[in-house]
């Protein structure tokens, strides 16, 4: 369980501005979670590392460049997730009309997080969330 694990404990990666990247993020936060010994909440975890990856390549990172998804594990339990990228503006959770197909990532993710925010870096933002595992 999580208490055999020397923690705070940390991971990152980065990922190319490509769909195939969204797969290759879940899997890599997969690999972290199992590695942590951390099963708990584990669709939740990939849930929100797919939804924000997803933004991430549709909406936030410029041609050329790519994103970071950064993961924390803390001592009472708290998973946060932290995806990075140097796009402009500041993604909010909105309902989108009926019909339409996609639009519902950060509902989602509001949904199945117990936070998430999004914070400023130069360039870009990082999009968060928090998941207390215990």
């Amino acid at each position: 369980m999580i208490s055999e694990i020397p923690l705070p404990f940390f991971a990152e990666r980065l990922f190319r501005r490509e769909r195939r990247s969204v797969p290759a993020a879940r899997a890599f936060a997969g690999e972290v979670l199992d590695a942590w010994k951390a099963p708990e909440r584990r669709p939740e975890v990939l849930l929100c590392v797919s939804e924000l990856a997803t933004n991430a390549v549709l909406h936030g990172v410029p041609p050329g460049r790519g994103f970071r998804l950064m993961t924390w594990l803390e001592r009472d339990g708290l998973l946060r997730v932290e995806v990075h990228d140097s796009g402009p503006g500041r993604p909010c959770a909105v309902r989108p009309a009926a019909g339409e197909e996609s639009g519902r990532g950060l509902l989602l993710v509001e949904a199945v997080a117990d936070r998430w925010g999004v914070g400023e870096r130069d360039p870009g933002k990082v999009v968060w969330c928090e998941l207390a595992l215990r």
